[in-house]
């Protein structure tokens, strides 16, 4: 207990899915929480269940005027901010010739500006705060070996991953005490995940059933590597990418010996 205690995090897409297993792992080991999330019913909900330590927030993070005045807000609530976990995020079933121009810049417009729309504007915010920060970008295997059948996902996902580095590099430089790092997983049990594999937008019995017969792990798994890397414990790691994904990315392929 108390890996965090008295940071303060801003997770995105916190209602739901991994976002919100980070939110609450994060509240239950000392930070105070802001959920934030479009969907304010199920983000509320989240907050209420935390309790007095979390507040729910609207956040579209495509949208910078949000981000100002959700940081903003953080900030006049609980008075610092030491902890961004940029997980908001979607993801579109389609090969590039299949994808349409719009749901390709769509997607870049939450997975990939959203990033760095959080990071441009809560690098300052944690340097007010004269503690240093944690930002935790939440990539994938995509932005390492490439999706045939998500190709805007997979473009957004590198995106992320290349600008980790670059935000790890400046604040380094900069002398300011902040890190950066990126989470990679293959496949993560998350509404999100189930929809797009499923065509709905939940599962019966026997469809999580063969999901968790799958090499997918539970939105749990993702959020204890973010409390890592959130915390004091990783205060040498920055700039890295975190893979977790049971040996996918270094499995030959069927066949090959």
């Amino acid at each position: 207990m108390g890996r965090v205690a008295g940071k303060v995090a801003i997770v995105t897409g916190a209602a739901s899915g991994m976002g919100k297993a980070d939110a609450i792992l994060l509240a239950r080991e000392g930070a105070s929480v802001v959920v934030a999330d479009l969907n304010e019913v199920d983000g509320q909900a989240v907050a209420d269940s935390i309790g007095e330590q979390a507040r729910f927030m609207r956040l579209d993070v495509s949208d910078e005027d949000n981000w100002i005045q959700v940081i903003a807000d953080t900030l006049q609530v609980f008075g610092r901010l030491d902890i961004l976990v940029n997980n908001a995020g979607i993801l579109t079933i389609a090969s590039v010739v299949d994808t349409e121009l719009a749901m390709f810049r769509k997607v870049q417009a939450v997975n990939s500006e959203g990033v760095f729309l959080g990071c441009k504007h809560a690098i300052p915010a944690m340097e007010k705060s004269s503690g240093g920060g944690s930002i935790v970008n939440m990539s994938s295997v995509a932005a390492i070996q490439g999706i045939s059948f998500a190709a805007a996902y997979s473009a957004s996902k590198g995106a992320v991953r290349s600008l980790t580095k670059s935000i790890a590099m400046y604040c380094k430089e900069k002398g300011n005490s902040i890190r950066c790092n990126s989470i990679h997983p293959d496949g993560v049990r998350t509404p999100m995940v189930i929809k797009a594999a499923t065509g709905k937008d939940s599962a019966t019995e026997e469809e999580l059933a063969s999901l968790q017969g799958s090499d997918m792990c539970n939105p749990e798994d993702i959020a204890q590597m973010v409390l890592y890397l959130a915390g004091d414990e990783s205060n040498f790691v920055n700039g890295a990418e975190m893979l977790m994904d049971n040996c996918s990315t270094i499995t030959p392929p069927v066949g090959l010996s």
